[in-house]
């Protein structure tokens, strides 16, 4: 009997609809047991979130600061042949949750020389995320062998808007009749993302060591090459502004505030113009850069590949 660890946590609900998907082949076969562990921060994070608390949540994600949770039901001693770590991606960082998880002793001994496979359900900035996520788990001494990144059906343009709205209000959309899109993951995409939790099955099967092959083919990640350095740039200005706020004081500081305004305007500042211009500065050149840029798809798109 093969044994598979979930480990996820989700505040809409969709993230959990992707980890149902994902490991209903798994769930299903006689031949493995799963065990789901929903992490739980304390006090938890609300959703819909306020626009200020939401704000005040940045400093924190960029510089990987655990928050507190609960303690998880397995423990550093348990034994699994797979770990399935679902995350959703925060301020393109791993949801501070998944950081406390992370970070927690239980992790140390969960995922030595573990394979692991990574599942994202985000707006298509995940890069700088999956960055952090690859450091914290070469630092627990595990393998990832496969990453899955669903994105959101509004595309670059429109999840700027849709996503935000989703998040404030609860409401995936559409908004304003129309002219913001719905928020989220295509219902098609997370109900065919049985089709990793089936592959994962086959290999146990065929008796397969899980390697970095695991998930090739089955069209896991699309790189969006026009938004590398868009991210990269925005991770940057996130790490600057984050210092500033954490020297204010902690989470919630009333001394925050004040700044927190300032660096809104600078955000949406640089949503409007910094981001389009990049992506149409990175389409320019493209034609110049097409090697870097394919090398740069192939390095993001590891292990799974499209």
């Amino acid at each position: 009997m093969k044994k598979v660890l979930v480990i996820h946590y989700s505040q809409s609900g969709q993230l959990s609809n992707v980890v149902r998907s994902f490991t209903q082949p798994l769930v299903e076969s006689s031949a493995v047991s799963v065990t789901f562990e929903n992490i739980h921060p304390k006090p938890d994070y609300p959703f819909p979130w306020p626009f200020l608390q939401f704000i005040d949540t940045f400093p924190e994600s960029v510089y990987l600061d655990p928050p507190l949770i609960q303690p998880p039901g397995v423990g550093a001693g348990d034994d699994f042949d797979l770990i399935i770590l679902a995350y959703q991606v925060w301020f393109l960082s791993p949801s501070l949750p998944v950081t406390g998880f992370l970070q927690s002793p239980v992790a140390a001994g969960l995922f030595n020389d573990k394979p692991v496979v990574t599942l994202i359900a985000c707006r298509d900035m995940w890069l700088m995320a999956q960055e952090e996520m690859k450091t914290m788990l070469t630092g627990l001494g595990a393998h990832l062998v496969g990453n899955v990144a669903l994105v959101d059906e509004a595309g670059t343009i429109g999840s700027f808007l849709a996503t935000p709205a989703w998040v404030l209000s609860g409401n995936r959309g559409p908004h304003l009749g129309g002219l913001i899109p719905r928020a989220g993951v295509a219902d098609h995409q997370i109900e065919e993302a049985s089709r990793f939790g089936q592959r994962i099955v086959e290999k146990f099967a065929g008796g397969e060591a899980l390697g970095p092959n695991l998930l090739q083919g089955l069209k896991a990640v699309r790189v969006n090459e026009t938004l590398i350095s868009s991210e990269k740039t925005a991770r940057r200005a996130f790490r600057i502004w984050g210092k500033l706020l954490r020297r204010l004081g902690p989470q919630g500081s009333i001394k925050r505030k004040p700044v927190i305004v300032v660096y809104v305007v600078f955000l949406v500042a640089m949503i409007i113009t910094v981001v389009p211009l990049g992506i149409v500065i990175k389409k320019a050149i493209a034609p110049w850069t097409r090697d870097r840029i394919a090398r740069q798809k192939a390095y993001y798109g590891e292990p799974s590949g499209w």
